[in-house]
C-alpha cells in the first residue's frame, strides 16, 4: 500500500531547532526526509522511517531530488559560519530552494527568521534572515 502522509523535506535537521524539529516530526509519526551535507552524520540520529539524502542549498541539482514529492519544506539553514559572504550565500539558497520547490509542486515553505521592529536598523545577520524570508514569501509558494 503506497504511504498517504504528506512528506516534509526538513533542511538544517542537524542544528539546535532543526534536531528537535525532527524529534517532534517523527513521534508524531510525519513522513520526513532530511537534507544533509553530510548524511553520513545525520543517519544515526533519526528513525528507521526518515530518509536522509545528501543535498546542500548551496547546490541547485541536489534539492531537485530531495524536493520530489515533498508537500511541504522547512527552511531551517544559515550560512553564518561560511568564510565567504554569507549574506550573498543566503540570497543564493532561498533563490536555489524556491526554483526547486517550483519545480516539485511544493505547497507550503515553512521559515524561522528573527523578530525586530519595523524600520529598525538590523545586524547584517537579521537584515539578511529578512531578506532570506522575502525571498520565500516572494516565491508564491505558501511561506
Amino acid at each position: 500500500m503506497p504511504e498517504t502522509k504528506p512528506l516534509i523535506l526538513l533542511t538544517g535537521g542537524t542544528g539546535y531547532v532543526g534536531g528537535r524539529l525532527l524529534t517532534a516530526l517523527e513521534q508524531k509519526g510525519c513522513r520526513v526526509r532530511c537534507l544533509a551535507r553530510n548524511p553520513e552524520y545525520l543517519q544515526p540520529k533519526v528513525s528507521g522511517k526518515t530518509e536522509v539524502v545528501a543535498g546542500d542549498v548551496l547546490d541547485a541539482n541536489s534539492l531537485m531530488s530531495a524536493l520530489e514529492g515533498a508537500d511541504s519544506a522547512y527552511y531551517l539553514v544559515h550560512s553564518m559560519g561560511s568564510e565567504r559572504d554569507f549574506a550573498a550565500e543566503e540570497r543564493r539558497a532561498a533563490e536555489n530552494v524556491v526554483a526547486a520547490a517550483r519545480s516539485a509542486g511544493v505547497r507550503r515553505i515553512v521559515y524561522l527568521s528573527g523578530l525586530h521592529p519595523e524600520n529598525a536598523e538590523l545586524s547584517t545577520h537579521l537584515a539578511s534572515r529578512t531578506k532570506v524570508g522575502e525571498i520565500l514569501i516572494a516565491s508564491g509558494i505558501e511561506t
